[in-house]
């Protein structure tokens, strides 16, 4: 499986800042919990990517009316 295979998982995502100055990713969902810890340069990079990926994907995705 790769990312363009669909699922059928529900997952819920926060993300904000830690006490220790660090930006958290936290995923939790089945029954699992998976916190992501990044400095704010990394934080910084993945937003990026995540706002490339966006763009990319209006490129592809039919026009909605």
């Amino acid at each position: 499986m790769g990312i363009d295979t669909e699922r059928d998982i529900e997952a819920n995502i926060q993300i904000g800042p830690t006490s220790l100055g660090m930006v958290r990713i936290f995923i939790e969902g089945g029954g699992v919990e998976i916190p992501m810890d990044f400095d704010p340069e990394e934080a910084e990079e993945i937003a990026e990517e995540i706002r490339a990926a966006a763009q990319a994907a209006r490129a592809v995705a039919p026009k909605r009316k």
